[in-house]
């Protein structure tokens, strides 16, 4: 299986905790690390741009991405919030490849650190988990349609 990780440098504290847990999760899963493509953008509203490129290139089973916005005192994190979650719904939707929401909607820096650190509820290995298990199924449906069956 091969899997995309789409990483926000904005933030970047929070967001190479959120990576490494991603790539620990996919490594435990027996992942090779020809097998994880590491694609970093500049903040998370690149996120779904890059996601719908890479899963368009068919050359990947999933897409997990990953990034952190911390709510400051403007409307700007809630706008940016939003666009990144349709924009990364929009494209799984549209390309089939299967995407899984690790980006960070935190009111401070300490609540996105918490969520990050190096344990089993880190949301980069939980993204990464739900990736697998999504490719999983998207593998298992194509299968089964490519198998014909036989009436009772």
């Amino acid at each position: 299986m091969r899997v995309a990780v789409v990483v926000s440098r904005f933030n970047a504290i929070v967001t190479e905790k959120l990576r490494d847990g991603a790539v620990q999760a996919l490594r435990e899963a027996g992942a090779l690390e020809s097998q994880i493509h590491i694609f970093d953008v500049p903040g998370a509203f690149e996120i779904p741009q890059a996601a719908r490129a890479i899963a368009e290139t068919a050359r990947f089973d999933a897409v997990v991405c990953l990034g952190c916005l911390i709510r400051g005192e403007t409307p700007h994190f809630d706008y940016i919030a939003s666009a990144v979650a349709h924009g990364i719904t929009d494209a799984a939707g549209e390309t089939g490849v299967p995407m899984a929401f690790g980006v960070l909607t935190t009111n401070t820096l300490e609540q996105a650190l918490e969520r990050a650190g190096d344990t089993p509820d880190n949301k980069g290995r939980e993204a990464a988990l739900a990736a697998i298990e999504m490719a999983a199924i998207y593998r298992s449906l194509a299968e089964s349609l490519r198998t014909p069956r036989i009436p009772t």
